[in-house]
């Protein structure tokens, strides 16, 4: 998977946007303004962090290495998942979609409602 298409996975999200809060390379993916994934541009392999369930996430990095603490996040809630093929496209996608429900459940509900 290359940063492009890392991109069109997580915008194809409902209200997602994107931005460059931190630097020049470092691309954060957010819905109602809270990130749900986080990549650098420039990384080689491409990897992306990810928020996941405590209890999931340790399930994930036991079955996967490709699947790690989350770098310079909270490794308890969340994943770097390594985008270098090793892992299947589906399992990327839902984890994609595990970290963003999971940030838009946490959204307050007038946020929810706007979005």
């Amino acid at each position: 998977m290359d940063i492009e298409e890392l991109r069109r996975i997580c915008l194809s999200l409902k209200a997602c946007t994107e931005d460059f809060p931190f630097d020049e390379t470092t691309l954060c993916f957010r819905v109602g303004n809270k990130i749900f994934a986080i990549t650098d541009t420039e990384n080689i392999p491409l990897r992306v962090n990810l928020k996941c369930d405590p209890e999931r996430a340790i399930e994930l990095r036991e079955l996967h290495e490709e699947i790690v603490p989350g770098y310079h996040c909270n490794k308890k809630h969340w994943n770097t998942i390594y985008l270098n093929g090793n892992l299947d496209k589906k399992l990327i996608v839902d984890l994609i979609q595990h970290s963003y429900n999971l940030i838009f459940n946490s959204l307050a509900k007038k946020i929810k409602v706007s979005i």
